[in-house]
């Protein structure tokens, strides 16, 4: 039978290639394959040789080379990046204004005086040994912004430890600080146990406070015992301030005692020297001696008074004398 329709031959049957073009074909192919192994690791990076799976070398910051794959592979990191651990939270929206999730299975915890605290943690580490942070640890979010791995798991563990040894009080109010430094060091040693390859840089307290349930009277408590140290701290204020001045005050009577002593014993002394000496001239003039000191305590008794001299028998004025007149008044 004729056949009713034609199709036109396929023109990949008569394609024939030449050992040349193959060949070149396979030269091109292999110099992609090779320049593949080429690759960049930035400044603040370093890279992990792998052949066929196994660790080989770590290399720094520049342009490398290496076997292409499959035969080696390249794994490249930042060691410089600060990650960040979350215990008791979850951010889910940095913001601004910024979004979290409470986790109260993480932030729930015993004090060593078996009271429960709700305590929120927020540690920053670095990688200091890249092929122990990649392949040492398992579940490690390091490198990967985080996660439930052995870096929570460590932050937590070393949390409750530390919190578990202090009291509520320290942990709430005045020993945050060394709460703090002792997670750092607990979280430290707990990574260098495991051999992770991470350094702890800062351990941060969020938030610590009692559960919700009980919150309003931890206020209370917390309220009164603020009172209590605003009044003890005003008590020491005013007597700081009284004792000193009370102490100013007897020294300053002290010394005026001392110098009205020293003063009055200088004018006995003197008075004393006085009387001797009028004494002595008493003994040389009686009479004229007397008479002077007559005269001398009539001008003290009789300050500002005109003065007559009359005849000392009393029968007239013999020789009236007007001292005013001759001189002004001389008042003691």
């Amino acid at each position: 039978m004729p056949q009713q329709f034609d199709f036109p031959k396929s023109p990949v049957q008569n394609l024939r290639f030449s050992p040349r073009t193959v060949y070149l074909v396979l030269g091109v192919l292999a110099v992609l394959w090779l320049a593949s192994g080429i690759y960049t690791v930035d400044p603040d990076e370093k890279a992990v040789i792998l052949r066929f799976g196994k660790v080989q070398r770590v290399v720094d910051p520049g342009l490398h080379y290496r076997w292409p794959s499959p035969i080696e592979v390249h794994i490249i990191r930042s060691v410089t990046r600060v990650y960040r651990e979350e215990i008791g939270f979850r951010t889910i929206d940095p913001g601004p204004p910024a979004r979290y999730r409470q986790r109260p299975n993480e932030s729930l915890m015993l004090t060593g005086d078996l009271n429960i605290v709700n305590v929120e943690l927020v540690v920053q580490y670095k990688v200091s040994n890249v092929v122990d942070a990649l392949f040492q640890v398992r579940g490690l979010g390091a490198f990967e912004g985080g996660g439930e791995g052995l870096v929570h798991d460590a932050c937590e563990a070393a949390l409750r430890q530390v919190v578990g040894r202090r009291g509520i009080d320290e942990v709430l109010t005045e020993g945050k600080l060394e709460v703090q430094i002792a997670i750092k060091e607990r979280l430290q040693e707990l990574f260098q146990t495991y051999g992770c390859g991470l350094t702890v840089e800062s351990v941060q307290l969020q938030s610590v406070g009692p559960p919700e349930q009980v919150d309003a009277a931890f206020k209370d408590v917390a309220s009164a015992k603020e009172d209590r140290e605003r009044l003890v701290n005003e008590a020491r204020g005013y007597q700081n301030d009284v004792i000193p001045k009370a102490r100013g005050e007897a020294e300053r009577m002290i010394k005026e005692s001392e110098a009205y002593a020293v003063e009055r014993v200088r004018r006995s002394q003197g008075d004393a020297d006085r009387f001797r000496a009028i004494h002595a001239e008493y003994v040389k003039a009686p009479k004229v001696t007397e008479k002077r000191l007559y005269i001398e305590t009539m001008e003290r008794i009789l300050p500002g008074l005109q003065k007559y001299i009359i005849d000392a028998d009393g029968k007239g004025v013999l020789n009236l004398i007007n001292l005013e007149r001759l001189q002004p008044a001389r008042s003691e």
